[in-house]
């Protein structure tokens, strides 16, 4: 069997003429706010479970009707949990939640019971999602499209409903490959 490499792997440029690693250094100039997004999955277990995945590929779609996006990883949790459960949120994260987006954000992590073990969260009216107390906003969501992109999926969804609560601090940032603060 020929086995090919990627040019993730190799550094070699893809067809268009970009590396990888200079694909990656260009966009690590990009500031990107920080959010979790989380959803319940019924299915797992007497009592479901919560999953969670910190990103910083989030954005606003529309405002008529209110559509947000989220990049998730294809063959990840969140991503095969948001192939069947279409209610899920996102807690935009404050400078002081860092350890919050790092625990979400770890590769080959615990299982997501543990993460959310000692979180302040509230659980969401319309998605049955954790919700992180202190973020700055919390959207509650339902999935209207999946669009797939390369190695990722991008996930379209209407804003079920919206919290502004009255959060210390500013946003959370991700920068160079590393997490932020404005200021």
């Amino acid at each position: 069997m020929l086995q090919t490499t990627s040019p993730t792997e190799t550094g070699i440029a893809h067809p268009e003429g970009v590396t990888a690693d200079e694909f990656r250094a260009a966009l690590a100039r990009l500031a990107a706010g920080v959010v979790l997004v989380t959803a319940h999955d019924p299915e797992d277990g007497p009592r479901g479970e919560d999953v969670g995945m910190t990103a910083t590929a989030f954005l606003s779609v529309s405002l008529d009707p209110p559509l947000v996006m989220v990049s998730v990883r294809n063959g990840s949790r969140m991503d095969d949990l948001l192939e069947h459960q279409p209610l899920w949120a996102a807690s935009l994260l404050t400078e002081s939640q860092r350890h919050v987006a790092g625990r979400f954000a770890m590769k080959g992590r615990i299982s997501d019971r543990l993460l959310f073990e000692d979180l302040a969260y509230e659980r969401g009216e319309a998605s049955g999602a954790p919700l992180i107390r202190g973020a700055l906003a919390t959207l509650e969501c339902r999935t209207e499209q999946r669009v797939q992109a390369g190695d990722h999926t991008l996930v379209i969804a209407r804003v079920l409903r919206a919290h502004t609560p009255t959060a210390e601090g500013g946003p959370l940032l991700y920068f160079r490959g590393r997490y932020r603060q404005l200021g």
